[in-house]
């Protein structure tokens, strides 16, 4: 029981870590400056991508676009 709990939490870890990594080269390297479809980051942002992963990170980028209409 504890094990999966563990697996749980540092797999959770990994997916916010690589989806806050890619969030920040996109908004760097992606989008132009002048741009406001930007992505902060920030705590929902690190919870979004932990738990939904890159998907997360797509649901966010989504949201600003929707925005912005």
């Amino acid at each position: 029981m504890e094990k999966k709990f563990v697996t749980a939490v540092i797999n959770f870890f990994i997916r916010a870590i690589v989806g806050m990594t890619l969030i920040f080269f996109i908004n760097q390297f992606v989008i132009p400056d002048d741009s406001s479809i930007n992505v902060g980051l920030n705590a929902i942002s690190f919870l979004t991508s932990g738990s939904l992963g890159i998907p997360g990170v797509c649901l966010l980028y989504g949201i600003v676009c929707y925005k912005i209409l």
